[in-house]
């Protein structure tokens, strides 16, 4: 089996597909926009051909690198990990004759609106939405839906871009951040109240194999929002309790509809006094090293599973559901340059036994944004066995450990 992976530096976990796939006996090349002399060691032995671009998501220096690697040696697979390389990977792969994700598929997985159009159309519960390319449209949905509701870019991923609108008022100014008035066509959705969740499978050959239920605490919108807030996400181990049938149903039923094939996905959901709606679905892996947590909470490597199923066709470990395992964000008191911490020998004392792992920049580290994300400056990840235990030892980690700076 031979495999064509893009990009296979940036970011840093992108290494651990190409690991995993040299550890269950695949061929491997890659393309990506470093020089082959810049590649470390490690990927130095794993990948047996290396091609340079300047940009992965070009389709045409891509495409051009990849028939070149066919001219020399048949690809069985071409794969890409990374939201903003989906879509231009399947562009590729349909003109290079790869099996593998379609760009019908893709396209379905990156745009908000038509992603929705065809599940509301297969009977998956959907948050009313449009696409709007006016101000008048967007004026035209509020006034047909009602506020609050939700602008966001169509090709956004997670709570990028997005802003929730509760005025006319509000609605011209999240329009004219989005770029509305240059002609750009933006997503616009009903607001859900409720909790928020994700659920992350593998599928192979449009089947599900392995599948995750995780948690925010609170919703993301509000987390990448507020800069008091630590916020986190759990992955449980009830999955298998009777709770979870309904979005494990749902889920099976959007990849059916978009028509995913053997592919890693990561799928937002809320559940509410409107019951259980979906939010939106990728087509790769989830972000924020999710992946590591479901590792350590299932005793497996999902990412020698991914290239199990890429590479061989098969699956080959069972998830143990051991474990609970989060993460929480701790974020500066104000923004600046990290001065010190206080708590962290009380953290070590009390949750030693639980620690995964974590990260704490050292004094001088410039601070980054509250918007940019659960592992933008500290973070702590946990374990327990016990699901709402876990959860309170991330709480008291929040209360205890403190980012300060100057």
């Amino acid at each position: 089996m031979h495999v064509v992976f893009i990009e296979p530096r940036f970011p840093a976990n992108q290494k651990q597909f190409i690991r995993a796939l040299a550890e269950v006996g695949a061929t491997i090349s890659a393309i990506g926009e470093g020089s082959k002399a810049s590649l470390d060691d490690d990927l130095k032995r794993w990948l047996t051909h290396y091609e340079e671009v300047t940009n992965v998501c070009d389709e045409q220096q891509v495409l051009a690198k990849v028939r070149f690697i066919q001219r020399h040696a048949h690809v069985d697979r071409l794969e890409a990990s990374v939201e903003a390389h989906i879509m231009p990977t399947a562009h590729v792969r349909e003109a290079a004759g790869i099996p593998g994700t379609s760009a019908r598929t893709a396209f379905l997985c990156r745009d908000k609106p038509a992603m929705k159009e065809v599940l509301r159309a297969g009977g998956v519960p959907c948050a009313q939405s449009s696409a709007a390319g006016s101000l008048a449209e967007l004026r035209e949905f509020a006034e047909r839906v009602g506020y609050p509701i939700l602008v966001k870019p169509r090709d956004g991923a997670g709570a990028s871009g997005a802003a929730r609108v509760d005025s006319d008022r509000e609605l011209e100014a999240a329009a004219a951040a989005l770029h509305l008035q240059h002609g750009r066509s933006i997503a616009v959705e009903e607001f859900i109240e409720g909790h928020e969740g994700f659920f992350d499978t593998l599928t192979l050959r449009g089947h599900v194999v392995h599948e995750f239920a995780t948690h925010y605490y609170p919703n993301v919108l509000e987390a990448m929002r507020t800069r008091w807030i630590s916020p986190q996400f759990i992955t449980t181990n009830r999955i298998d309790a009777d709770g979870y049938r309904e979005v494990k149903a749902m889920a099976a039923k959007v990849i059916e509809l978009l028509g995913i094939e053997t592919s890693a996905t990561h799928m937002e959901w809320f559940f509410g006094p409107k019951g259980l709606k979906f939010s939106e679905i990728g087509c790769r892996p989830p972000g924020v090293r999710a992946w590591d947590l479901y590792n350590v909470a299932n005793d497996m490597d999902l990412y020698r599973e991914w290239a199990m199923l890429i590479a061989a066709g098969r699956p080959s470990q069972r998830p143990s559901r051991r474990m609970s395992a989060g993460i929480i964000a701790l974020r500066p008191d104000r923004d600046g340059r990290i001065s010190h911490y206080d708590g962290v020998d009380a953290i070590r004392e009390a949750f030693g036994a639980n620690l995964i792992d974590w990260h704490l920049p050292p004094p001088g580290t410039p601070t980054q944004g509250v918007e940019a994300g659960y592992m933008a400056n500290a973070w702590v990840r946990m374990k327990h066995e016990d699901y709402d235990r876990c959860r309170q030892i991330l709480d008291a980690v929040g209360r205890t450990l403190k980012v300060h700076a100057r």
